[in-house]
């Protein structure tokens, strides 16, 4: 064995070798979003604007079932890659990011307001990391722990958009 993977259990900084390593690198990383040396998961939540702008397009059922599929695919990608590196949920892995920001820009209202106000939302949650998010964060580890709290900042976000569109009715 070589590379990434005689480092599988010693903490590795991911790179464009790591990046090209393994298709569950390139899916974690987006790309090569996460390799960004600035706020990595704002530039993943980012990544995720133009999916669910095209989500929206689709229509909410399509819009769901793609969601989920992209979850399932995340769990597997973003689980290996942390393993490869060595560290739960290493700030180079985005996908988890990118794919919750996907789902709040899918189901928002329409319109730039809530777009923007659904990224600064799931942004706050995802840092801030309030009770269960935080506890997720904490408690469930591999793929599954990597996405599950974005996707409760994402249902989070969802409500505060929702809940200001209905009270500023925008």
């Amino acid at each position: 064995m070589t590379g990434y993977q005689d480092r599988a259990a010693a903490a590795t900084t991911p790179d464009f070798a790591f990046l090209r390593g393994h298709a569950a690198h390139a899916i974690a990383l987006v790309g090569g979003a996460g390799l960004s040396p600035v706020a990595p998961g704002t530039v993943g939540a980012l990544a995720g604007i133009p999916a669910g702008l095209a989500l929206a397009l689709a229509g909410p059922l399509v819009a769901a079932l793609v969601i989920v599929a992209a979850g399932a695919v995340g769990i597997w990608a973003c689980g290996t890659a942390a393993r490869h590196a060595g560290v739960h949920d290493h700030p180079a892995i985005v996908f988890d990011e990118a794919w919750a920001m996907a789902a709040v820009v899918a189901f928002v209202p329409a319109g730039i307001l809530p777009v923007v106000l659904g990224f600064l939302a799931f942004r706050l949650f995802d840092i801030a990391k309030p009770w269960p998010i935080g506890a997720i964060d904490r408690n469930v580890g591999s793929g599954l722990g990597i996405m599950l709290d974005d996707a409760v900042a994402a249902l989070f976000a969802l409500a505060s958009v929702h809940a200001a569109a209905r009270i500023f009715a925008f």
